[in-house]
């Protein structure tokens, strides 16, 4: 019989290291990767803003007026340009989690 080791090791999982190696070897990577900027911004101020808030999905969601896989899908959607929530979705996101949404247009970095 095959002696297994059923110790668990979980593998370490960075992707924010996997995409900026991926950039600076793979140009057309990188220019998929730029076109998503403002997607990724978007998601990581919403994340944020429920964490800074202590809020679970859940909560947003019932703050919202949604359900909860609703919001997974507002979450979710800011990966897929053809599906990004609207203003007003935001905004409501935002007042749920006791912020304001603050909308800029600044000079790309060169």
């Amino acid at each position: 019989m095959e002696n297994i080791d059923n110790t668990y090791n979980p593998v370490r999982l960075n992707p924010g290291k996997e995409a900026a190696e991926k950039c600076a070897n793979d140009p057309e990577f990188r220019v998929a990767y730029d076109a998503l900027e403002n997607e990724f911004a978007a998601l990581a101020a919403l994340l944020d803003a429920r964490l800074q808030a202590g809020l679970t999905q859940a909560q947003v969601a019932s703050r919202m007026g949604v359900s909860q896989p609703v919001l997974a899908r507002i979450e979710s959607s800011l990966g897929k340009q053809d599906h990004s929530p609207s203003l007003n979705t935001l905004r409501r996101y935002a007042t749920a989690c006791g912020m304001k949404l603050v909308i800029q247009i600044v000079k790309p970095n060169s």
